[in-house]
């Protein structure tokens, strides 16, 4: 993460949304904006963020705006909360930058029907069971092996593909982004390397700020929205954070080297050139998105995976049955992404390639992409915090369609390098210093709870003030940490 922050310009909209003008930067074919209050700027401020902002705005065929979210930080080439939408119908791009090496990092939350009151005194047991049979850190392989001829299947056909093997439910699909899966995914475009780490990897939770956390419903906001999620405050959730492992940090890195001369060859002129692209409707383009699909079919795998592991865990440890437990699946969201939608812009409905790096999906009552449970409510949005703070459940509202291509903020956002956190953490007990706020923190070494402390990131509370004041999604539900597992 770059030390030096942003000089450039920014002109306030509104309480809750900054401009950086076209005029900044000769090139930028639109504006920037940033989804923001006053609280959040001298931390958004401090790194080069805002300028990859403005970067993004370089991009052929981007329409509207180029946006980020208020948990926005710097990241490769598109920053972290980063947004853009560009026509393929206008010479428009896809850029790796703007999904990210973790295709279709994301989160899932499970519920159940059990209280707080019976599972706290069983909860350091209960972090025992999970840390010891959920495969997790770097490089590490699961129970779930799938020879070559599987694994083409899983890549075309995500988590549909594990309900042909007993893995899945048709409530886990209808309540999963997409289906679980990306239809144009193409195995064939995926790399021999990428596909011998993928080999072993579906169903674990690798390393990093990936999760998987024991929550408590802590306080309701919006009791219909979280009826009909079936959330009610003391209930206990589960929330999974994985993405796409070894496989889709491959699939960028094969598909950024593949890129790298793409833009010259199409005549596009760009500030940076970690921002690589092609148009959409070019074979190079074309081959990013299959393979990239491919990537998010897998993640959607995975974190189903994981689901499965942790019911039949929770289910041998409370002696009953998961669907006993009532572990169902709230909703599952990508977040590092880019999928065709078709949105308005200047009046006109428009099929458009949507980057959503380190932002959410949010789609509001009414769309007809939203699962009929929530039709009437609107998508769930899942916004995990850090271990040691809250994180939320919303709902997408109709200004996400009108602001941000139907989109809101991931998570809390970093606001230090893991570098500076490991630093910052030295001569200290990140697991005592959890356990006293009443959080059982089990991870697999002192370097990865000190990468992830809370003081490493923004307050997510603050974060989802400002998306539910911006009108882009609404608060439902807050639930508080009660145990987590890291890799």
């Amino acid at each position: 993460m770059p030390k030096q922050g942003y000089a450039g310009p920014l002109e306030r909209i509104d309480d809750c949304c900054w401009r950086i003008p076209q005029s900044y930067k000769s090139g930028m074919r639109v504006e920037g904006r940033i989804f923001a209050d006053e609280r959040l700027m001298e931390q958004i401020r401090a790194d080069q963020a805002p300028e990859q902002v403005a970067n993004v705005a370089f991009l052929p065929g981007v329409q509207m705006a180029s946006l980020a979210m208020p948990d926005i930080h710097w990241g490769y080439g598109f920053c972290i909360g980063g947004v853009s939408a560009t026509d393929p119908a206008e010479g428009g791009v896809i850029s790796p930058g703007g999904v990210g090496y973790d295709i279709n990092c994301g989160v899932r939350l499970v519920r159940t029907n059990l209280n707080r009151e019976e599972v706290q005194p069983r909860l350091g047991q209960l972090m025992d069971v999970l840390f010891r049979g959920i495969p997790a850190g770097v490089g590490v392989g699961g129970p779930f092996l799938f020879d070559h001829k599987e694994l083409r299947r899983l890549l075309a056909e995500g988590s549909p593909y594990l309900a042909t093997r007993g893995w899945a439910t048709p409530d886990d699909l209808e309540h999963t982004e997409a289906g679980g899966c990306l239809d144009g995914a193409q195995p064939d475009f995926v790399g021999k390397r990428a596909v011998k780490r993928g080999g072993d990897q579906c169903g674990t939770l690798g390393s990093g700020n990936h999760f998987l956390e024991v929550q408590v419903v802590d306080e309701v906001f919006d009791q219909p929205a979280a009826r009909t999620m079936g959330l009610e405050k003391g209930r206990i959730c589960v929330m999974i954070h994985s993405g796409s492992r070894g496989l889709g940090y491959q699939v960028c890195d094969d598909s950024l080297a593949a890129l790298r001369k793409a833009p010259a060859k199409y005549g596009i002129e760009l500030p940076d050139r970690q921002l690589a692209c092609a148009p959409v409707d070019s074979p190079e383009g074309q081959e990013y998105l299959g393979a990239m699909r491919c990537a998010a079919n897998y993640a959607w795998a995975n974190r189903q995976l994981l689901m499965w592991q942790t019911r039949e865990l929770m289910a041998d440890f409370f002696g009953r049955p998961w669907e006993s437990l009532q572990m169902e699946l709230v909703y599952d969201v990508a977040h590092n992404i880019a999928k065709m939608e078709e949105h308005e812009v200047e009046g006109r409905r428009r099929v458009l390639c949507v980057h959503r790096k380190g932002a959410t999906r949010a789609f509001p009552a009414g769309h007809p992409d939203v699962p009929q449970r929530y039709r009437q409510i609107g998508q769930p949005v899942i916004i995990p915090g850090d271990m040691g703070r809250e994180s939320w459940v919303l709902v997408g509202l109709p200004g996400s369609m009108e602001k941000t291509f139907g989109t809101t903020c991931h998570g809390a956002g970093r606001v230090m390098s893991r570098t500076a956190a490991i630093k910052h953490a030295q001569g200290r007990r990140i697991d005592r210093e959890l356990a006293e706020k009443g959080v059982i923190a089990k991870c697999r070494n002192w370097k990865g709870l000190a990468e992830e402390q809370p003081e490493a990131y923004k307050d997510v509370s603050v974060v989802v003030d400002v998306v539910h004041r911006a009108g882009l999604a609404g608060k439902v539900a807050r639930l508080r940490p009660l145990g987590v597992v890291k890799g």
